[in-house]
């Protein structure tokens, strides 16, 4: 299998505005809306999908605010490939549209009623009209992933003939694994000259995976949420996207590291949606350690046990003590706080530590710690009842 050579650089699409606010129960006011287009321009995202015009004059009204604010990046309003929408996104002052359209059987038939032929006309038709608009145009592709590989180098040949600029491959069911997510790209790379962008979802977990995937295949663009929302299991998180192409291929998006915590946090806010704390890249506690045998090799070098500079991103490493800490741990904890233990009173802590945390599932502050040293120099036994960590 031959390689396609990767671009140097990858444009993100960030779709947090349109695809992340579809899902289930999430709604940004303008305000929050106008946070976030200027929190993803500012950390340097190329391009922003701020919405869908077709959904009514409030939705209008909010994508003239955000094109009113004059952001570096390039706006993208998501439209059917029917007039209604396009008269819609007219009124928006957006320059570019995503005109989508199914192009798998399933939904070619089951949901339009249509065949491939009624499709291919479809795209060359309204293609054609929104150029003539003025807008620059990218055809999505609605379910890519379940169409006829044949067909779909049609749908992409009518697309570039048209004069679209870019195809939106859309993994809608989120279906693809990264081995078949390389090779369709491989292929649709060789057979046109049109940006190629993914769009994936996360039903198997494999979002972030599917885009790597692609853009080895020849993608020039990749589709992003902010701590990956999105319909069902949602898209591929921003961050996610951002620090695997830069840390795994060298690949430049032009976003900022240093801009993903904060990114992650508003949105998380705005949207009701916690960020879990192992979560890759913006998780609370990603840059945390406990276990004894990792702690000792982090003080001695933190390459030992991480492959991230948590200082890239503008945060720092973390140690907690836990029931799977060891006497390094214990050692450095307190000297923390300015006490001198030895091995000996190490040990007797590390037990007291060790119950603590099984029985309270937190770790010690720094008062149990105070407590614990008396104890075990007192010769007492049995552990303290507050928790926390160090």
């Amino acid at each position: 299998m031959v390689d396609t050579v990767m671009a140097p650089a990858v444009t993100i699409n960030d779709t947090t505005l349109r695809d992340g606010e579809q899902t289930a129960g999430v709604a940004f006011t303008i305000t929050e809306r106008i946070e976030i287009a200027r929190s993803l321009d500012e950390a340097g995202v190329g391009e922003l999908e701020v919405g869908i015009p077709a959904m009514g004059a409030q939705e209008q009204e909010e994508i003239r605010a955000i094109e009113g604010l004059g952001l570096k990046a390039r706006l993208v309003v998501w439209c059917r490939m029917i007039d209604d929408d396009l008269m819609a996104a007219r009124s928006c002052g957006v320059g570019t549209v995503n005109l989508s359209i199914p192009v798998s059987d399933q939904q070619v038939e089951s949901k339009l009623g249509r065949d491939r032929s009624w499709v291919l006309k479809q795209i060359a038709s309204m293609t054609r009209k929104a150029k003539d608009m003025g807008f620059e145009v990218c055809v999505g592709g609605e379910d890519s992933s379940r169409a006829d590989p044949e067909f779909l180098n049609r749908v992409v040949a009518a697309a570039e003939k048209a004069g679209a600029m870019r195809f939106r491959f859309a993994d809608t069911m989120g279906l693809l694994d990264p081995f078949s997510a390389f090779e369709i790209f491989r292929r649709l790379r060789l057979a046109t000259t049109l940006q190629l962008e993914i769009h994936a979802h996360n039903d198997l977990g494999l979002a972030t995976a599917n885009t790597l995937a692609a853009i080895r295949g020849g993608a020039t663009h990749a589709n992003t949420t902010v701590n990956g929302l999105g319909e069902r299991a949602g898209n591929a998180p921003l961050e996610e996207v951002v620090v695997a192409l830069g840390k795994l291929y060298g690949i430049e998006t032009g976003v900022l590291p240093r801009s993903l915590q904060v990114l992650s946090e508003l949105v998380a806010r705005a949207s009701g949606r916690p960020v879990p704390v192992n979560k890759a890249i913006v998780g609370e506690a990603i840059f945390t350690h406990e276990s004894g045998i990792h702690v000792s090799g982090i003080l001695r070098d933190p390459a030992n046990y991480q492959n991230i500079d948590p200082e890239e991103f503008g945060r720092s490493n973390r140690l907690v003590l836990g029931k799977h800490s060891g006497a390094t741990s214990i050692v450095w904890a307190y000297r923390q706080q300015g006490e001198r233990i030895d091995a000996r009173e190490a040990k007797a802590i590390l037990s007291l530590v060790r119950a603590h945390s099984t029985r309270t599932k937190h770790g010690p502050e720094a008062a149990d710690l105070l407590r614990f040293l008396a104890q075990t120099r007192n010769g007492a036994t049995g552990g303290g009842t507050r928790s926390g960590t160090v």
